[in-house]
């Protein structure tokens, strides 16, 4: 079955940065587009970055612009965010998520994804 596993959340001041990994098994991962999501307490799972079966079409929420970059290795089956210039809102457990396409869509809604992780916590303190 797929499964999806993130790793490189944790504690960190704000202003650092953090690299979320996901490694993908039981899909083929370059037929699938992939997207980090983030949900903190009380709040809804957001969207935070997509990215399309290549590589070559990525999303971001307005919120993260500029901050942080998502990219992916279809050689390792995984793939990434990268996290800077961390803020205290920034805190939340962040979730990794896969469905096909192979096409130029990056899928922002997370109703639009089959497969999900567990999630890894990210903290950032003030």
């Amino acid at each position: 079955q797929v499964q999806l596993v993130e790793s490189g959340g944790g504690l960190v001041q704000a202003g650092g940065s953090l690299r979320l990994s996901c490694a993908a098994s039981g899909l083929t991962f370059s037929n699938a587009a992939m997207g980090w999501f983030r949900q903190a307490p009380g709040k809804e799972r957001d969207l935070v970055a997509a990215i399309n079966w290549s590589g070559m079409k990525t999303n971001y929420a307005d919120s993260v612009k500029g901050r942080f970059t998502i990219s992916r290795d279809n050689a390792k089956n995984s793939v990434y965010l990268q996290m800077n210039s961390l803020k205290p809102e920034d805190t939340a457990i962040y979730y990794c998520a896969a469905r096909y396409g192979q096409n130029t869509y990056t899928y922002v809604y997370a109703a639009s994804y089959a497969y999900w992780g567990q999630g890894t916590q990210v903290t950032v303190s003030s």
